[in-house]
């Protein structure tokens, strides 16, 4: 049986992207993004959520999300999830959940951005300008 592993999130950056070279050369940009859930009890009390996932983008999509992201932008990604684990300095094996980024939208203007920099940009797949042509739509 085949399997899918897909992850869709919209949120805020939380950590100015880190860029970093592997041994060979590949640009490896990581950073922190946070979703909000709100909800009301039974109760009537309002409370808040929210979710901090990591991100790793690698190749073109690594030096986009490093030159375009910053912490308190608005992205979409979209990837896999994927767990490591490591041992810490301290001997305790260590978890974490990170989504490997196959696509990521920039979804509001930084600040010194020009007029479409960084507008629905930022793929590692397909047109990056954000223009979607009228015949590419499935409906």
């Amino acid at each position: 049986m085949v399997g899918f592993n897909k992850i869709l999130i919209i949120g805020n950056v939380g950590t100015d992207p880190e860029m970093r070279y592997t041994p060979n050369g590949k640009p490896v940009t990581s950073f922190r993004i946070a979703t909000s859930r709100a909800y009301t009890t039974p109760d009537g009390e309002r409370h808040q959520e929210t979710e901090w996932f990591t991100v790793v983008a690698w190749n073109q999509l690594a030096e986009q999300c490093n030159q375009y992201l910053s912490k308190g932008r608005k992205a979409f990604v979209e990837g896999r999830l994927s767990s490591r684990s490591w041992q810490g300095q301290d001997g305790q094996t260590r978890f974490r959940n990170e989504i490997t980024a196959n696509r990521v939208l920039f979804l509001d203007r930084g600040p010194g951005t020009q007029a479409g920099e960084g507008e629905g940009g930022g793929g590692a797949e397909g047109d990056q300008s954000g223009h979607v042509d009228a015949e590419d739509l499935p409906f």
